[in-house]
């Protein structure tokens, strides 16, 4: 098949900050002491603990089961003892949420893992079944449980698989990294996935701002049904929907998913994690996380645990070499401002920023001027101005009427604002006040 790169509408170009931390290798990283695993780590119902305090775990042990078919288990990234099951501060949101903490004995002792050399002969449902059970979400930061995104309803015809290594979001280089140092696991999870769909040909999407990652991983796959497709710098270049119609010129409908037009787009990081939970039986306990902004002195790709501590990430990076003004779990265009680093690394934690003073943007802003820059900006073909003033009057069937639901939360809208309006966090609050109008609708009289 022969592809062709095709443009999306809106998008901007802000300077990606990749430098600070694009050099720096991924570094193995001891856990800190206590380590915290969330039982909601995942889109969809919660896990539900195995475990009761006071109980000895091992590494990969399952210490926390599904909730249900859109869910995910958790497993301890650490050997050692359950100290407590309760509520403490969560990553990405900032809330408090049932965790399991675990006392880290520092010894690693783990599991016996069950390794499959001929991992591709396997049935397609086996190979579902150990995605499954190893507790894989999508690691670029929506975490939507992968074996449900792999197990789309029979009338849906997939024919194509898109492996996203765009990693548009600024100053993250985390897959960056992954891809450049360790391409066969990207090569082979995409294999894995191509089995599990039935696709004949898959596809590697990189930005052109990682020419090495572009040679490298072209390289290996010469003469494979895995091919690297290179694509413009521009953001949010990796958005699902954006890098569907991107790399096919196919657009998913408003309430649809990518397989409602014959894509599956899974994060570059994901499909590592895919094949280490195939070849070698590991399950999801750990990530490699970005720790960058010009807060930090030594900015620097890990190799991380679930579980561990944000404070203990950034004191390995050497502390602050000025004061933070702003802590952030994610990319400062999709991530979620935090009021206190005793919070874990998750499964969608792909980078924590530290910004100074002068890289924050006022809080204080203005009424809406009507310049149009957040509707050319804005990759969904939405109207941001006119959401925003609907939700400013609480008027959320009217907004949602103006497809406020189907905003992917990218920040380009804000970015571009001249009036300085939080413009996301509006769109955030709107969604859940839709779906909340939606269900309410849904209920028996």
């Amino acid at each position: 098949m022969d592809f062709k790169v095709f443009e999306f509408q809106g998008g901007v170009h802000p300077d990606d900050k990749k430098g600070l931390s694009k050099n720096s290798k991924i570094d193995d990283i001891e856990a800190s002491g206590i380590v915290r695993f969330p039982l909601s780590q995942h889109i969809g119902a919660p896990s539900k603990s195995l475990v009761k305090e006071g109980d000895e775990v091992l590494v990969g042990q399952m210490i926390a089961e599904a909730g249900g078919f859109v869910s995910a288990p958790v497993h301890s990234s650490v050997s050692g003892r359950v100290r407590k099951i309760d509520k403490f501060v969560a990553a990405p949101f900032g809330i408090h949420a049932p965790m399991i903490e675990i006392e880290n004995d520092g010894k690693y002792k783990e599991i016996d893992f069950s390794e499959h050399p001929n991992y591709l002969d396997l049935d397609p449902k086996e190979l579902l079944g150990m995605i499954q059970n190893a507790g894989i979400v999508g690691m670029g930061g929506a975490t939507f449980p992968t074996h449900v995104k792999l197990s789309p309803p029979k009338d849906f015809k997939i024919d194509t698989f898109i492996t996203n290594g765009v990693e548009c979001e600024l100053y993250l280089t985390a897959d960056y990294r992954l891809m450049l140092e360790h391409p066969d696991k990207i090569i082979e999870g995409a294999k894995i996935v191509m089995k599990i769909l039935g696709v004949s040909e898959a596809i590697i999407a990189i930005e052109g701002n990682k020419p090495d990652c572009i040679e490298k991983i072209s390289r290996m796959t010469e003469g494979q049904p895995v091919k690297v497709i290179e694509l413009p710098v521009k953001y949010p270049q990796g958005g699902e929907k954006q890098l569907i119609k991107a790399m096919t010129n196919r657009e998913v409908p408003s309430g649809g998913l990518p397989m409602n037009v014959g894509c599956v787009v899974q994060n570059a990081g994901t499909v590592a994690a895919i094949y280490d939970a195939v070849r070698f039986g590991r399950p999801l306990i750990e990530r490699v996380t970005t720790i960058s902004g010009e807060a930090i002195k030594k900015p620097k790709n890990f190799r991380v645990r679930l579980g561990t501590l944000a404070s203990l990430l950034i004191e390995q990076c050497g502390g602050y070499k000025t004061s933070a003004k702003k802590i952030i779990f994610g990319g400062p265009m999709t991530g979620f401002a935090q009021y206190t680093l005793d919070i874990p690394v998750t499964k969608g934690t792909s980078g924590i920023l530290a910004l100074p003073p002068d890289k924050v943007k006022p809080t204080d802003y203005s009424p809406c001027i009507s310049c149009g820059s957040c509707v050319r900006a804005c990759p969904a073909s939405l109207v941001p101005s006119k959401m925003s003033i609907l939700l400013e009057r609480r008027l959320f069937e009217e907004a949602d009427k103006n497809d406020v639901l189907d905003c992917i939360e990218c920040g380009s809208c804000s970015y571009v604002c001249p009036a300085h309006r939080p413009l996301v966090q509006m769109f955030k609050f709107g969604k859940a006040k839709a779906m909340e109008l939606r269900k309410a609708k849904q209920q028996p009289k």
